[in-house]
């Protein structure tokens, strides 16, 4: 199969059956509908199951049966829908049990916009749900990039017993770009022998619970899944490193902003501003390493967002006070232009060039 045009949305559902998954419960809402309607569409072809649920809480609820069952499942939402997940992916995490979540982000707070917006970050990053958790954030910064990342987020979800998030924004489920879906090696995975799929001869019924009433239990139960975080820390770190060689000053972005950033260092190079870019491909967790290399060198460092300000948290404590941390960031909706981003970078190295 050679590249074919495709829309952004309906990019991530096709790649999501190619890494194996039949089996998707959702809710549309822009600006991700189309992909819930390509679902419904492909995976009865492919003998999978799509149900569009009465709501999101519905459906997030619909993807714990599936994946206690041992499938590959996914869901996926933009910002509000997600929130009314949250509960459900806590579940989710407490049981261990692997899934696939998609959010096309849109403006907030509230209902918001459909405009793309990157102002979910926290949300993602930082658990977005109760109790001591952590999700592995992928965000991909184009659709070829999503075929390539969406076989990694249900290979790890299978690896670590672990929801995986895909973030992307409006612009990425809308643009259209050339993708190739190519087959991958199946990767060696861990049996499912926890899977709730009856008592055949196997040890006996088994069960996905995240009630843990002994506080002595729920403590075990809370390291266990801390242990599983620091293994993922040390395996599933993933980063581009952009023009940094030489670098005086680094700008930070990640999805669809950063390729905006890519032209705006174009330009400062033009210029004689020796700029390069960290652009975050795991999201959580957070690739420390490119900035621990490179904050001796560098003179600042420019964290460009869709938010009032999210990840340059995550950018300050990597740094460490090393260097200065400047941001910029556009909301609600707006996109930075390359102008903008080009203007941010002449300005930290120090005035008009």
């Amino acid at each position: 199969m050679g590249k074919v045009l495709m829309k952004g949305n309906e990019v991530i559902a096709e790649a999501a059956v190619h890494a194996g998954c039949k089996y998707y419960f959702g809710y549309p809402i822009t600006p991700q509908s189309e992909l819930v309607a390509y679902m419904a569409k492909r995976l009865p072809e492919v003998g999978g199951l799509f149900l569009q649920a009465e709501s999101e809480v519905a459906a997030i609820n619909m993807v714990y049966g599936a994946a206690s069952a041992g499938v590959r499942v996914m869901t996926s939402s933009s910002s509000p829908g997600v929130s009314l997940k949250q509960e459900g992916i806590s579940y989710l995490v407490g049981a261990e049990l692997p899934a696939v979540i998609i959010n096309v982000m849109r403006g907030g707070p509230g209902l918001g916009s459909i405009q793309p917006s990157q102002s979910d970050y926290f949300q993602a990053t930082k658990g977005g749900g109760h109790g001591d958790y952590q999700i592995p954030v992928f965000a991909p910064a184009t659709l070829q990039e999503i075929v390539d990342l969406m076989q990694d987020a249900f290979d790890i979800a299978d690896r670590y017993r672990t929801p995986v998030y895909i973030l992307g924004d409006g612009m990425l489920g809308q643009m259209m770009e050339p993708v190739e879906f190519t087959e991958r090696k199946a990767a060696e995975l861990p049996p499912k022998d926890w899977a709730t799929t009856g008592t055949r001869g196997d040890g006996g019924p088994k069960i996905t619970n995240s009630l843990r009433l002994d506080p002595d239990d729920l403590e075990k139960h809370n390291n266990h899944l801390q242990e599983k975080y620091s293994k993922i820390k040390e395996n599933e770190v993933r980063f581009e490193n952009y023009l940094t060689e030489d670098a005086d000053y680094i700008v930070v972005a990640y999805g669809t902003v950063s390729r905006i950033a890519k032209n705006a260092i174009k330009k400062a190079r033009e210029k004689g501003i020796k700029v390069g870019m960290i652009r975050p491909i795991s999201l959580w967790p957070f690739p420390e390493k490119p900035f621990y290399e490179t904050r001796e060198n560098v003179k600042a460092y420019l964290t460009v967002e869709m938010s009032a300000g999210q990840m340059v948290e995550d950018v300050r404590l990597a740094v460490n006070g090393y260097k200065p941390v400047h941001f910029y960031g556009r909301t609600g909706g707006m996109v930075p232009s390359q102008e903008d981003i080009l203007a941010e970078i002449i300005k930290m190295a120090g005035g008009d060039q």
